[in-house]
């Protein structure tokens, strides 16, 4: 907040006193200094709260105190506080006052700025002057056209928009220094608190907005933190009572946001209400669908959303999605508060779930294709707005189809970006509810069981896969039976039951070929079936299956079920003693899975690297790779999915390299790699070793007297799978239940791009033709689904491509 300085002129070495400690704000002084070394019109911008007067007056102090070329007269400084000027006319007397100028001549106050500064070394400090800014524009730009000595730093919430303007925006404290000048003001009254968790959270809540810390530290004299943080939802009436010495608009929080608000035009406003809507941040197009419609068409929004930029009530912030805008939450509630007196808030809410279900749609299509890396970075930047989007399903009447459709269509970012826990709850929700649309609960449900699954939480999930067969077969919905088949075969390949695992993928993968459905969930289940046969023995037959996914994969641009292929391919060149192979499609999968924040595919690979680095003579370097994995498989689940298949090569690097270094070597080198983070465990394990010396441990050789991950396929593979599905198709089509029920697994695999609903059938799924402007989401239909012609099958085979 400001300071309680009083503004005026000094002379070196004579800047205003300051009454409380200047705290934090090291890096922006520094900076704001130099900006001022290099050009002579510097603007310090901000949302209203954050600081820039203070950091003005004290960077005029610092830039004044320079020694001044020898023989030069002292610099001058001014401090003009333009918050109380309302009429455009007597800028140029506030200035004057500023500086301590009399006359009683004739003089307009501009020519006796002019003849006052000619010659000397001065800074004209501009404070609040956003609501006078043409004014002040026009009288900057004379000055520092006829005064070359003269510089001019400027604190407001919008730019002069003159040319050579340097302009530094000043974001909020960051948590550290928010807790220091929170602790410093209680402690000023009195009130000391300690650097805990509650002070922290207040500090997050409050956004490091200085005047917020400043006017929630002067509450400690009622409240203890802890019930000061249970009160800040309302925060405009809790953080009032500024100092007396405060300007009026900084001595309660609403009137800080509020000035900001007056300045605004008509439709300034309405945009800033609309806007309020988003949670996090939002794009372009976003902003131009929501909050376009009366008293605001489509094409002025981007004019206007460029205004409330230049004021400083949103920011800009690059992304890997791209370019986006921002709200801090003080300005957003203020924004809120306008939009429900509006009584337009329902309908806004309802535009925006609209959107999200419409981006969750295109998204879920363009996961099987070259923008997979693309959705998952658009996911991520979109994840406080789709979370906002699945509550609102959730809780309003009527809601809730939409709200299980939503859930399930981002299965791949639960699974593929790494957030299994969340999206569990989500689903759990949204299955809990009645909605009368059965697909949209059954997809939900088989989403459902197979992040079950990956939790190692076998019990529920086969029970909601049963249910989902038993609906969907009830239902005669032929694809949620091959979904809900395809994850209980996942179910059977984590708990060690390879025959009926076999089974099931088998059975799935002829569902979805008689269905056309063709997607990263299709050739994961490709993947699965890949790796029941290497667990069995059949290595050409893995072989064969995974360099058909990874064909596939190829033809698509898809990189995140590729990598599963990739690990299989790598299981079977080590068994058929081909460690350098191996590593090389290890290194490429875990590259992949890393991208995706996929640390189920991540720690995979890195456990079989520990073992092909031991088996490359790097015994104490695989015991830091197992260390490292180690410390990653508490935030996917059951580690190796306690499976006895999945650990074996596991066991096998733990015996090689105890017997090379001994216990007390060995578990020093685990500890060594459980304390590296998820980044240096990657890095590590991607630096790779070279040739094994002589003397290591020789890889296993396989059973088929060539390299396993070779791409040449047999000749006779397809008559072979003919024979093995004729086979099969006598087999049991219905699996049972697990014997054991207690099992616990994961599942060795991803993917599910699934049955998708048709929008227009769920009521209101968005404009998924304005997402596809981006890639093309339109011209896909069918929900993930694809043409037979789309998706050529060799005879007989399981294969995807």
């Amino acid at each position: 907040m400001r300071g309680p300085h009083s503004p005026g002129h000094w002379t070196e070495g004579d800047p205003p006193l300051e009454l409380t400690a200047f705290v934090g704000r090291a890096a922006e002084l520094a900076a704001l200094t130099a900006a001022l070394g290099r050009s002579r019109l510097v603007t310090v911008t901000g949302v209203g709260g954050v600081g820039k007067s203070r950091l003005a007056g004290r960077a005029a102090a610092r830039w004044a105190s320079g020694a001044p070329a020898g023989g030069a007269p002292a610099a001058v400084c001014g401090v003009v506080e333009l918050a109380s000027v309302r009429d455009p006319q007597f800028v140029e007397y506030a200035v004057v006052e500023a500086l301590g100028l009399t006359d009683h001549t004739a003089r307009t106050p501009r020519e006796m700025l002019l003849e006052h500064l000619a010659g000397r070394r001065a800074l004209l400090v501009l404070d609040g002057f956003e609501h006078l800014v043409d004014t002040c524009a026009a009288l900057v730009a004379e000055l520092l056209r006829k005064l070359p000595g003269l510089r001019v730093l400027a604190a407001g919430r919008r730019p002069l928009g003159l040319s050579g303007e340097w302009l530094f925006p000043l974001a909020p404290l960051g948590e550290d220094e928010a807790v220091e000048l929170f602790a410093d003001r209680a402690r000023a009254q009195g009130t000391p608190v300690a650097d805990g968790a509650e002070v922290r959270a207040v500090c997050r809540r409050l956004e490091g907005i200085p005047l917020a810390l400043e006017l929630a530290a002067g509450r400690l004299r009622a409240l203890s933190p802890a019930q000061l943080l249970r009160r800040l939802d309302d925060r405009f009436r809790l953080l009032t009572g500024g100092g007396r010495d405060a300007l009026p608009r900084h001595q309660t929080l609403r009137t800080a946001i509020g000035w900001s608000h007056e300045l605004c035009t008509p439709a300034e406003r309405l945009l800033w209400a609309r806007l309020s809507v988003f949670t996090g941040t939002f794009d372009l197009e976003a902003a131009e669908y929501l909050c376009s419609g009366e008293g605001l068409p489509a094409h002025e929004v981007l004019d206007v959303l460029s205004e409330l930029l230049a004021q400083s009530v949103i920011a800009r912030e690059e992304a890997p999605a791209g370019p986006r805008y921002r709200m801090l939450d003080t300005v957003r509630a203020y924004g809120a508060e306008w939009l429900a007196a509006t009584g337009d808030a329902g309908r806004l809410r309802r535009r925006h779930r609209d959107w999200y279900l419409g981006l969750a749609t295109w998204c879920e299509l363009e996961w099987f294709s070259p923008r997979q890396r693309e959705v998952a970075a658009r996911v991520e930047a979109e994840l406080p707005n789709l979370r906002t989007a699945l509550e609102f399903c959730l809780t309003e009447p009527d809601e809730a189809h939409l709200g299980q459709y939503l859930a399930g269509s981002l299965w791949f970012c639960w699974v593929g970006c790494g957030r299994l826990a969340e999206g569990r709850r989500w689903l759990e929700r949204s299955v809990e509810l009645a909605s009368g649309y059965e697909r949209s609960r059954l997809k939900a449900l088989w989403v459902l069981g197979y992040v079950m699954i990956l939790q190692g939480d076998t019990v529920p999930a086969l029970r909601v896969l049963r249910a989902c067969r038993e609906q969907a077969e009830r239902s005669a919905d032929p694809t949620a039976v091959a979904y809900a088949e395809h994850r209980t075969g996942c179910l059977a390949l984590v708990t060690d039951d390879m025959a009926r695992a076999e089974t099931l993928l088998r059975s799935a993968l002829r569902r979805y070929r008689e269905t056309g459905e063709l997607n990263s969930n299709v050739l994961m289940g490709q993947v699965e079936l890949a790796m029941a046969r290497a667990f069995q023995g059949d290595l050409p037959d893995a072989v064969r299956l995974c360099e058909d996914v990874r064909r596939v994969c190829e033809d698509h641009g898809e990189r995140w079920a590729r990598s599963y292929a990739l690990y299989v391919l790598a299981y079977a060149a080590w068994l058929d003693g081909d460690p350098a192979g191996a590593r090389e499609l290890l290194a490429d999968c875990l590259r992949n899975a890393h991208a995706f924040r996929d640390l189920l595919g991540s720690v995979l690979a890195i456990e079989l690297l520990a073992l092909v680095t031991a088996g490359q003579g790097d015994a104490a370097e695989a015991a830091v790779l197992q260390g490292a994995a180690s410390g990653l498989w508490p935030s996917v689940g059951l580690p190796l999915f306690g499976s006895a298949y999945y650990n074996a090569p596991h066991e096998q690097c733990e015996a090689t390299a105890r017997r090379a270094l001994g216990d007390a070597r060995y578990a020093q080198c685990l500890r060594e790699g459980a304390a590296l983070d998820r980044e240096a465990a990657v890095a590590r394990a991607l630096r790779g070793r070279g040739v094994r010396p002589a003397g290591a441990l020789p890889a296993p050789r396989g059973q088929t007297g060539r390299r396993a991950g070779d791409p040449g396929r047999q000749q006779d593979a397809g008559d072979q799978e003919h024979a093995r599905e004729q086979e099969h198709a006598r087999e049991q089509e219905h699996a049972g239940e697990q014997q054991d029920a207690g099992e616990r697994g994961h599942a060795g695999e991803r993917g599910h791009a699934g049955e998708q609903q048709d929008a227009g059938k769920q009521g209101r799924a968005g404009e998924p033709g304005r997402h596809g402007k981006r890639g093309g989401a339109g011209k896909r239909g069918g929900g993930g689904k694809r043409e037979p012609a789309a998706s050529p099958t060799r005879k007989g085979g399981e294969t995807a491509g």
